[in-house]
């Protein structure tokens, strides 16, 4: 089948031709005929199917015919997250340059001074989050009574973000008579209940069984202590030969520490995550998208439909808490058929959590052993993006003797990072990692797994001048500690002469 035998405008499928797509995937071949013949739609598709233009498309071409009104958008799109309200109004400018539409982005962390312009103009589309546009709605800038067309997006995210309250006062303030479309990659009771409330005789479109994964990832798990998860992932950007990569993090603290410590040991990586600014968000995505950085550290933000091309493989750094988080983490891999690989870093604690994403997907996911992957690469090459210095082995000796090297000179800057990371918050510490971070000589030289991946014995062999005892832990960079020091660690023991 082609897009031209899905019944849209000649002006529309030049736009989509000039794209370079020529066949619709299955959910936009059965998505947009029904959207066309102004049907309700509840489409159940995994992540990477490419539903996203099931439902801009149609949607340009019926919002082709119609008059603009002040304040009045006359459709609109409800997305979970800024990423992708602002990936869907991509779509919009790209499949709607031969339309004469005015699109409007409602989306938070940004000043409102445009946007209101915008909706004072009159606008076909609005693409927002549910709540800047119960902010601007409680305040009596936008109106909701012209709208002819929703889009609930991504429900079951709206649904774990807690939105299904603010959607709900948003379809009842909408007309009765509008078409709604619901997508979701899940099901889950208050979605259904959501979909019988406000949606009228819905056609279901599923295109896979619900919260399956994508069966062009290859899905592999790696034991590991929890202390020497940062050791494995590095060796494991090595062994894969990672091309492009997101690592995927439960809290925000993670990110950015790992990404710090990626970018000490030569890595080229970038981090995305909830506390920062929209700005650096969308800039920081950019870098990723232009290849500037390789790796990119992500907190469950970044999870939900981002489409980046060619990711090679995704990385679970945290088992994820909800088993469906799994299923749209690993789908920003092998995305339009293209293949991808996931890997999952899990400890003893984690095995709850494992099992449960074994128990939603169905799937057993095979053991991979660092040093032994299952169709895996060569461990000796370097990760894209970085130096000979980024090889596991190395990595994990260079830094700590540089730190040692510098640990009698004062405001050092290994020393300074990590009084800053131990200064940040850190919901992961406990009491026993406290007594074995003391003891520990470096923790991560302790062997995480089973085989290295390159050999670093030459370096290890190195002499390496003595240093205090209990400064060399304050040295240490890289290890999963993240409170405050006890006062016999403190950096302030550094004096000059130590």
């Amino acid at each position: 089948m082609k897009f031209a035998d899905l019944g849209l405008s000649d002006e529309l499928l030049q736009s989509v031709l000039d794209a370079g797509y020529d066949e619709p995937t299955p959910i936009q071949a059965q998505c947009i005929p029904s959207v066309l013949m102004m049907r309700d739609i509840i489409g159940i598709a995994q992540t990477g199917t490419g539903k996203t233009a099931g439902f801009v498309l149609p949607m340009i071409d019926i919002l082709a015919h119609g008059r603009r009104r002040a304040l009045m958008p006359r459709s609109l799109i409800l997305e979970p997250t800024r990423e992708l309200a602002a990936q869907v109004a991509e779509n919009f400018e790209k499949y709607g340059k031969n339309h004469d539409l005015k699109m409007a982005l409602l989306i938070g962390g940004v000043q409102m001074g445009d946007q209101l312009k915008a909706l004072s103009d009159g606008v076909d589309v609005l693409i927002a989050t549910p709540g800047r546009l119960m902010d601007l709605f409680e305040r009596g800038k936008i109106l909701l009574t012209g709208c002819e067309l929703l889009v609930i997006d991504e429900a079951d995210r709206m649904l774990d973000m807690g939105f299904i309250p603010d959607i709900e006062t948003i379809c009842s303030k909408l007309p009765s008579t509008r078409q709604t479309l619901l997508f979701s990659a899940t099901m889950p009771p208050p979605i259904k209940k959501l979909a019988d409330k406000f949606l009228s005789n819905p056609k279901s479109i599923e295109v896979a069984r619900p919260a399956s994964a994508n069966i062009n990832i290859a899905q592999y798990k790696v034991r590991v202590p929890v202390r020497d998860k940062r050791k494995a992932l590095r060796e494991l950007l090595v062994q894969e030969k990672v091309s492009t990569a997101i690592v995927f993090a439960n809290r925000k603290t993670t990110v950015r520490d790992l990404a710090k410590s990626l970018k000490q040991y030569g890595f080229s990586a970038g981090e995305i995550h909830g506390d920062m600014d929209q700005p650096a968000r969308v800039a920081e995505l950019q870098r990723f998208k232009d290849g500037h950085v390789n790796i990119l550290c992500a907190s469950d933000v970044a999870a939900r439909g981002l489409d980046v091309k060619g990711v090679s493989h995704v990385f679970n750094f945290d088992t994820p808490w909800h088993p469906d988080d799994y299923i749209h983490r690993i789908g920003r891999t092998g995305r339009g058929g293209a293949t991808g690989r996931a890997i999952t870093l899990y400890s003893d604690e984690d095995a709850e959590a494992i099992g449960n994403v074994e128990k939603l997907t169905g799937l057993s996911i095979p053991e991979m052993t660092i040093g032994n992957a299952p169709a895996g690469g060569d461990a000796q090459s370097a990760p894209a993006g970085g130096d000979a210095q980024s090889a596991p082995a190395a990595a994990d000796s260079e830094p700590r003797q540089g730190s040692r090297r510098r640990g009698r000179g004062r405001n050092e800057e290994p020393a300074a990072e990590t009084t800053r990371q131990s200064e940040a918050k850190g919901p992961e510490r406990s009491g026993p990692r406290r007594s074995s971070r003391k003891s520990e000589t470096p923790r991560e030289d302790a062997p995480a797994v089973a085989a290295p991946t390159v050999a670093a014995e030459p370096v290890r062999a190195k002499p390496v001048p003595a240093a205090p005892k209990a400064a060399e832990p304050v040295m240490q960079d890289d290890g999963p500690w993240n409170g405050p020091l006890p006062g016999f660690l403190s950096v302030s023991a550094l004096t000059p002469g130590a």
